[in-house]
């Protein structure tokens, strides 16, 4: 399935908790002066400008980064971090928000290398135009891609899963790419992006998923809106497998902050929960 596009989504308040996630990962991971490689099995356009028919259609930024802008007092630090990286990004840029691939590229050192895919051909053509000098870009399925890529020659990975799920059997794909690779690479830090939405696959995924690392891992979850109905995302949630040992307590400084700024008064709490080996 190739209609999802993620312009109409980008900058929104799903983009910034996993985006948030990403960098603070990525600023763990660099501290070393090894090599990493950074992998993203549904990488988009690199960048959306809010102008585009996609972005200015439904504004969705105003639900999630425009907020975290016009936010009265102080931020704590790992927001502020978030913020310096997404500037960063979008300096001699029209208005608008980078993607998960360029998040990256902005943080990631000479050593380290980048490994993108993207199916859509519009999509695959932009990220191609954009970072074709800076990162390794394929037009293939992540899924399938991603078993020739593990493990790494440095043996140090952040692996990005965030594919639309619109087509329902990407959860299922999500597990079962998942579980091949921690075969061939347990090691690595696995990063997995889903939607809250009222169905069971939905729903059912984070048991799935702590059932493939019951013993190491994070799990983010924030609502924005309560749930309503059988459709409609209302939140959306991140799942780390080997999570860094001081991610869970940047998002419990962190977490309360998006409740008060992105949720509204309906929405249930956040949920943030990590057994850490």
């Amino acid at each position: 399935m190739l209609s999802y596009r993620h312009g109409f989504h980008a900058g929104n308040h799903a983009d910034v908790l996993k985006h948030i996630v990403e960098v603070l990962i990525l600023d763990y991971l660099i501290q070393k002066p090894t090599a990493l490689s950074y992998i993203d099995t549904h990488a988009g356009a690199g960048f959306y400008h809010f102008a585009s028919t996609f972005s200015a259609q439904n504004r969705e930024f105003e639900t999630g980064i425009a907020k975290l802008r016009k936010a009265d007092g102080e931020l704590p630090a790992p927001l502020k971090r978030y913020l310096e990286i997404i500037d960063a990004c979008c300096a001699n840029q029209a208005a608008g928000y980078p993607g998960s691939p360029a998040i990256a590229l902005a943080m990631l050192r000479d050593q380290d290398k980048a490994q993108l895919f993207e199916l859509h051909p519009n999509d695959h053509q932009n990220l191609s135009k954009r970072f074709k000098d800076r990162a390794r870009i394929y037009d293939t399925d992540g899924f399938t891609g991603l078993k020739g890529l593990l493990p790494p020659p440095s043996k140090r990975a952040l692996i990005l899963i965030d594919p639309p799920y619109e087509d329902k059997n990407d959860y299922r794909k999500v597990i079962s790419a998942l579980k091949d690779s921690q075969r061939r690479f347990p090691k690595g830090v696995y990063a997995i992006w889903y939607p809250l939405l009222p169905r069971d696959d939905s729903k059912d995924l984070v048991r799935r998923l702590r059932g493939l690392s019951s013993d190491n891992y994070l799990h983010a979850q924030l609502c924005v809106q309560a749930e309503r109905g059988s459709h409609g995302m209302y939140g959306s949630a991140m799942f780390v497998i080997n999570p860094p040992w001081q991610l869970q307590e940047q998002l419990q400084e962190i977490m309360p902050v998006l409740q008060t700024l992105l949720a509204d008064d309906e929405s249930k709490p956040f949920e943030l929960n990590a057994v850490i080996a």
